[in-house]
């Protein structure tokens, strides 16, 4: 395939040459990141760092990079959602894949590992609230991987068969997607957390089962998720950004992550009383196994 200049209307670089929406150069940038949500969280991330390099902040978009020890690390927020997960994602890889002088894909292309250090709610009575999971699969109940090329291997189509003949959709709803964890990451992050597929819903309250005024299309959604099973796979939680990670690091050839603190268990109706604590103890024991990656 001919390697074209991407145009400037395509490829959106400031004034300081960083990448427009993260407001980041390539050198700003190191190749094991790991996102949160919260924009607020990234000092959480970052005050851990014996050396912190570079900050930068543009809109919901906060970028720290520095070190643990001889460990260079980026912490990233992404705000909510798997549009913004569209946009952080391509704009990482372009800082590390297309050469910002002549707007050409670089030769030699290469592989991020990305962590996601997020909050979810649990699905499984088993997992309780201030536990940690692991996402084994990432399952897609948006539309944004729609937009995109990409293969499945064979176990991620049967876990795909075996959910729509097991979950039953709104008319009309998403086309589920399904892609696994990057296995060079996830093999390192075993003892201490439960492991599952995370739904990545488009919502906070209808598409994740909450009712307050509005009436819900599916008022069984929960039950169903909670109640699928295939050749020991479960659902363990939902979200809203890792299947988007994960299918974005299947596109561009980059090894993604997501590990959540299971902040509510919606099937105890429990909720933590202590979310920052929690959320605290996530990022202490994800950045002493990532700081060894």
């Amino acid at each position: 395939m001919e390697n074209k200049r991407i145009a400037e209307s395509e490829l959106i670089i400031n004034s300081r040459g960083a990448v427009y929406h993260l407001d980041v150069r390539p050198e700003e940038l190191a190749h094991t990141i790991i996102t949160v949500g919260d924009p607020d969280r990234v000092p959480a991330v970052s005050k851990h760092f014996d050396k912190v390099e570079h900050k930068s902040q543009h809109r919901e978009f906060v970028t720290h990079t520095g070190y643990i020890g001889n460990k260079r690390l980026s912490v990233v927020s992404t705000g909510i959602g798997t549009d913004n997960i569209d946009i952080v994602l391509n704009e990482l890889d372009a800082l590390v894949n297309i050469d910002f002088q002549t707007r050409l894909v670089k030769e030699q292309l290469t592989s991020l590992q990305v962590v996601r250090l997020g909050t979810s709610g649990a699905l499984q009575d088993s997992i309780p609230v201030d536990s940690f999971v692991v996402s084994s699969h990432g399952l897609g109940l948006d539309n944004l991987m729609a937009y995109y090329a990409f293969e499945n291997t064979t176990e991620e189509k049967q876990l795909l068969e075996a959910f729509r003949g097991q979950v039953m959709l709104q008319p009309g709803g998403a086309n589920p997607c399904l892609f696994s964890a990057g296995e060079d990451l996830r093999k390192h992050f075993t003892d201490g957390f439960h492991t599952g597929i995370t739904v990545t819903c488009p919502g906070f309250y209808a598409p994740q089962g909450r009712m307050l005024r509005g009436q819900l299309s599916n008022p069984n959604l929960i039950d169903n998720l909670t109640g699928f099973s295939y050749e020991g796979h479960r659902i363990t939680n939902f979200e809203m950004e890792t299947s988007a990670i994960y299918g974005m690091g299947r596109v561009l050839g980059h090894q993604c992550l997501s590990i959540s603190a299971i902040v509510a268990n919606r099937i105890r109706q429990e909720f933590t009383k202590d979310g920052a604590a929690v959320v605290e103890a996530l990022i202490q024991k994800g950045l002493g196994i990532i700081a060894g990656l």
